[in-house]
């Protein structure tokens, strides 16, 4: 079935201190699908970013006096306008994003939830009481920083723009959002056209958008000025290095979540179907192009012939092509350079003797869900992140085989432990060096309240619930002396 809604909505502007402002270039926005133009973007300077900046601080003081009930709200009416608008959102995830039209159906939902979390966190404690040597009334309390830098990715726009932004807004940040060059839209000025409708106060929510030309000017800016006291940052590991390299010289927050090389681990004792149907899932949901992706699956030996039988029939059933037709699962990956990237992983790995048991074609940006086996640590397919619909699939002997495998990389976000055993899986889990692990499910998971982040080079820093409150605020302590505490003399 076809979906002919592929053009873009009504490009306003960027969006500074509640009004709509034009830039004086602009830049294409194309749909990967085809090549073709879906929009034309503003493309701000760091000029314009720095009056974002301003705009955001002159709205901190009033935002974060503003009673936390009266922020709860806002953020709940910001929930249902995304709900409303659904049907602006998912077009946009196909024909910007070159997501399956399901995916786009996902992030909708998932979005609001984050965002009614965020709310929640409004009446979550902000500190505690402690004991006091001298008699005081001694109290350690968060307070909202400022001006919170956003810079987000452009593989899942919508849910990766509302996590960063979501929490630290409620507590009484402000916010300065640039999107991806890739989704302008999904990731920065649909959230642009849905504060507006919210009525949330000028400045308190800002959105730039820029082009590839003009990234590293306005995220230097977005990172080096001075009114701005923390930064989240979420996409590649070598500019998630350098924008942390630039928070540690500035003594600034961050919260930084960057790629992953992520393991299924499936156990001789595993459930085939969940086994099977988890790693289809983990691997090929939005072409591989997720943080959390399954690129290596780990079987053990006694069932690997079983597994991959399973695995490749999944496989074999899903269909690839323009995301226009909803039946087209797999889209195409967001550019050429990603294609390209992933063509050069699997002819490496061909050509030092990896065997392709399904897929492998690579049709300008569309690549066929692909699994690859009789791969070697010296392959660049088992050390980089590839961020494509390509999985390998090792056998290991034991439990310590496969922890070591699943922790040769120096990536550790997320993980999957397919078991009947529980606690044998549990085990397992401690031992893995991943930010986050899933015990009979996919490594793809979130979830708005737990924590969100990884270990070595998949980032620093949590988002979720209190572990946003303490990546973007700040412990102060405030005591109240009734005359107890005496002097020397002296004094």
């Amino acid at each position: 079935m076809l979906d002919m809604a592929t053009s873009a909505p009504n490009i306003k502007g960027i969006y500074i201190n509640g009004e709509w402002q034009q830039t004086s270039r602009q830049f294409d926005d194309t749909n990967p699908n085809d090549g073709s133009l879906w929009a034309r973007i503003p493309d701000a300077t760091c000029q314009d970013a720095r009056r974002a900046i301003d705009a955001a601080q002159a709205a901190f003081p009033a935002w974060a006096a503003l009673k936390f009930q009266d922020r709860a709200n806002i953020m709940l009416k910001v929930a249902q306008i995304i709900e409303k608008r659904a049907g602006d959102y998912i077009p946009a995830a196909q024909f910007e994003g070159g997501g399956w039209y399901g995916k786009g159906v996902y992030e909708t939902k998932v979005m609001p939830e984050m965002l009614k979390a965020a709310a929640a966190v409004c009446y979550a404690p902000i500190g505690e009481v402690l004991p006091s040597l001298n008699g005081k009334v001694s109290n350690a309390v968060r307070f909202p920083m400022g001006v919170i830098s956003v810079i987000s990715p452009w593989n899942m726009p919508g849910i990766l723009a509302t996590r960063p932004f979501s929490v630290p807004m409620a507590m009484g940040n402000t916010i300065v959002l640039k999107p991806s060059e890739e989704t302008p839209y999904q990731g920065g000025l649909f959230f642009a056209e849905v504060m507006e409708e919210a009525g949330v106060p000028p400045g308190v929510f800002n959105v730039i958008t820029c082009s590839r030309d003009n990234v590293a000017e306005v995220g230097d800016e977005m990172v080096d000025n001075p009114k701005v006291k923390g930064v989240a940052f979420t996409g590649s590991a070598a500019v998630g290095r350098r924008i942390a390299a630039k928070c540690g010289a500035h003594l600034k927050k961050a919260c930084i979540e960057l790629g992953g090389k992520d393991s299924l681990i499936v156990l001789e004792d595993a459930d085939m179907e969940r086994a099977t149907s988890s790693a289809s899932f983990g691997a090929f949901m939005h072409q591989g192009q997720i943080c959390m992706s399954v690129e290596k699956v780990l079987v053990q030996e006694q069932v690997f012939d079983e597994f991959l039988k399973g695995f490749v029939a999944r496989a074999a059933k899903l269909k690839t092509g323009n995301t226009a037709d909803k039946a087209n699962v797999i889209g195409p990956l967001i550019n050429d350079r990603q294609a390209a990237r992933v063509k050069h992983q699997l002819e490496d790995a061909v050509a030092k003797g990896a065997k392709i048991a399904i897929g492998g074609g690579v049709n300008g940006r569309f690549v066929e869900p692909t699994i690859v086996t009789n791969v070697t640590s010296d392959m660049d397919i088992w050390r980089d992140e590839t961020f494509g619909p390509v999985a390998v699939v090792v056998p290991f002997k034991d439990d310590f085989e496969a922890v070591a495998m699943n922790n040769d990389t120096e990536y550790g976000l997320s993980a999957g432990i397919i078991s009947r055993n529980e606690h044998r899986a549990m085990q397992m889990a401690t031992l893995l060096e991943t930010g986050m692990c899933h015990i009979n499910c996919s490594p793809i998971n979130d979830e708005a309240h737990a924590p969100f982040g990884g270990a070595k080079a998949s980032g620093m820093g949590r988002y979720g619930g209190r572990w946003s409150q303490e990546s973007f605020s700040e412990t102060r302590w405030i005591t109240l002396d009734r005359g107890q505490k005496q002097y020397p003399p002296v004094f």
